[in-house]
């Protein structure tokens, strides 16, 4: 009786908590955000209704999340479900920036700060730096692209680095998604990397 209480006690405080065991293998990661390149050819930011779960726009475009949406579908990992069902327990704890009053699962996983948010809570945040050899193949990171103001983006580091040694990056900046230079360009907001 003991045991089945203890055992009780931590399944209820494990369902409450907002970390779940995700593990991806980093390389695979790179390879579904590189096989998106040439498939994924613009980039469009309108709203969408989307099936539930699993749900994704067109394959030929997508915004910049779109890459890692995608590459994390590649092995099982469906962040549009993860993100919606963590908004919904944790609304309080996401931007409000959008105005919103509930979750919306046709977009909330498409949002870089809601995904920062998201993934901060799985214990992925990795600190900040501006070495590139703290880069890893299939780490996830986010950008600020405007010097003024704020306009959030995102992409998968790359196993492919410039003749300098500095990562490439996989991720969709408007022409569709692509694998280039870019790690330092613009600010580093987020830095994530996952169990593997």
């Amino acid at each position: 009786m003991k045991y089945a209480l203890l055992l009780f006690l931590l399944v209820g405080v494990w369902s409450e908590s907002s970390a779940q065991i995700i593990v991806l293998d980093p390389a695979k990661l790179v390879i579904a955000a590189r096989s998106q390149v040439g498939v994924t050819l613009g980039y469009d930011p309108s709203y969408r209704k989307l099936a539930y779960p699993g749900g994704d726009v067109p394959m030929a475009s997508g915004v910049c999340s779109d890459v890692v949406i995608r590459a994390m579908r590649g092995q099982g990992v469906d962040l549009q479900k993860l993100v919606h069902e963590d908004m919904t327990r944790n609304f309080a704890l996401y931007p409000k920036q959008w105005g919103l009053s509930q979750p919306d699962s046709n977009i909330d996983h498409r949002r870089v700060p809601n995904l920062m948010v998201f993934f901060k809570r799985q214990g992925w945040q990795t600190p900040i730096s501006s070495k590139a050899i703290d880069y890893q193949p299939g780490d996830i990171v986010t950008w600020n692209l405007r010097t003024q103001g704020s306009l959030p983006h995102i992409g998968i580091v790359s196993d492919r680095k410039t003749a300098a040694g500095v990562p490439l990056v996989i991720h969709n900046i408007g022409g569709g998604a692509r694998e280039e230079e870019g790690l330092f360009t613009y600010t580093i907001t987020g830095h994530y990397r996952i169990k593997s």
